[in-house]
């Protein structure tokens, strides 16, 4: 039996908390729990496309969407209406993999951007997401390409000699990934199918809404989820999404923009850095603030027109693989700018405070024990994400991963 169509179904109305959310929801004590459980309607098919389309202009146009309270929790919602996942099977399989080490206790990492910052450069999370898969387990959130040529979903599906079926990792299949590999990536249409209720009427309003948001907020894996890398593409969303990361709970956290509204550390000068830190005395949680230069990973400051290549999937997928293979020289422009993102990853998810090394072959166990900006060690970050490419691993690593997704059911 066909499912119910929407004109069958009972639809809900939430008229009255449209009228509260226009002119001043502030005046009228309009909640984000009432906001998210209006957005969880959207999931379900249970809300009009003209009140959803309401909802959504409403509050871009009140800027409620940029809330932090309100981001943590539609954000939340959204989770609850993902595909649902077999959290016991997938804890059995990564429990396997699991290789603690300095501050990293063995979790679930993801690296991700909220994308929109115009700059078409290439794409540096999911390549350091790759990269970070060797020494952390990496749980990738992503989609196609929205406001760009190549998403990290097109990048990776367009990668040779075999491309990674992203479609086949589903909740069922996502347990049998993290047996092969560390890494795995949950194509966002396969784990959020309510989003397909929205996506006409995103289209047609022709700005963006508060779901170009909650994407790198909504991986259904958040709660097995250790330590998270967010880049946002306006420094005024920074201290938003800090916040929202800290009323969702989260204890290790690293939110990024380049100085120049760039969603990922910049290359070219300074980033600003919004970081959680975990009080030892009563596991509380604040969010520090700093700055963050290329010279603190010891690494060279190139111009984003040296990594904005704008290139197609294909290309970008070349330049993966010859970054996987080592085929790049040391101080080539993107490569570096690889690294500085890997290095901040490893950084946020306590690794790099081991005071001894053993990564295996050709590791010198040399630890650089500085410090920089936020009591970081940038340039150990560094030499790590070296290694993980000079060393085979990465590419090991992303092998194995294409391979098992070939392998999964259709």
């Amino acid at each position: 039996m066909a499912a119910p169509t929407q004109d069958q179904q009972t639809l809900a109305d939430i008229r009255p908390l449209l009228q509260r959310l226009w002119p001043d929801p502030e005046k009228e004590k309009v909640t984000a729990h009432e906001i998210a459980e209006a957005i969880s309607l959207i999931f379900v098919n249970k809300l009009s496309p003209v009140q959803t389309g309401s909802l959504l202009t409403a509050l871009h146009f009140t800027g409620w969407d940029r809330r932090a309270d309100v981001l943590a929790e539609a954000s939340a919602a959204m989770r609850r209406h993902a595909a649902k996942i077999d959290f016991q099977g997938l804890e059995s399989a990564i429990s396997k993999r699991r290789r603690p080490e300095g501050g990293y206790l063995g979790g679930l990492c993801d690296i991700v951007g909220t994308g929109g910052d115009s700059h078409h450069t290439f794409n540096i999370s999911t390549t350091s997401s790759i990269l970070g898969s060797t020494l952390l387990l990496i749980a990738k959130h992503g989609n196609r390409a929205s406001t760009s040529k190549s998403g990290s979903a097109d990048l990776l599906m367009n990668m040779q000699p075999k491309p990674a079926q992203l479609a086949r990792i589903t909740p069922n299949t996502i347990s049998t990934v993290y047996h092969s590999t560390n890494y795995a990536f949950l194509f966002a249409p396969v784990f959020h199918p309510g989003m397909k209720h929205v996506a006409s009427i995103r289209k047609e309003l022709g700005w963006r809404t508060i779901f170009n948001l909650l994407g790198p907020l909504s991986n259904p894996l958040n709660d097995a989820i250790e330590a998270r890398m967010l880049g946002v593409a306006r420094d005024d969303l920074g201290a938003v999404f800090a916040e929202a990361l800290r009323l969702a709970g989260a204890k290790k956290g690293l939110v990024v923009c380049g100085q120049e509204q760039l969603d990922e550390i910049s290359c070219a000068g300074p980033t600003l850095c919004w970081q959680l830190v975990r009080n030892s005395d009563d596991d509380s949680v604040r969010v520090q603030h700093f700055l963050l230069e290329p010279k603190d990973f010891g690494l060279s400051a190139h111009p984003l027109s040296t990594v904005s290549p704008g290139k197609e999937p294909h290309e970008n997928a070349e330049i993966l693989r010859k970054i996987l293979q080592g085929e790049l020289p040391d101080d080539d422009p993107i490569l570096e700018f690889v690294l500085m993102n890997t290095a901040a990853l490893f950084v946020v998810s306590g690794i790099c405070e081991a005071d001894t090394s053993a990564m295996g072959p050709g590791d010198d166990g040399k630890v650089i024990t500085e410090r920089g900006p936020g009591n970081g060690r940038w340039k150990e970050g560094v030499r790590r994400a070296r290694w993980t490419i000079k060393s085979g691993e990465a590419w090991k690593q992303w092998s194995a991963f294409a391979e098992v997704t070939n392998t999964l059911p259709i």
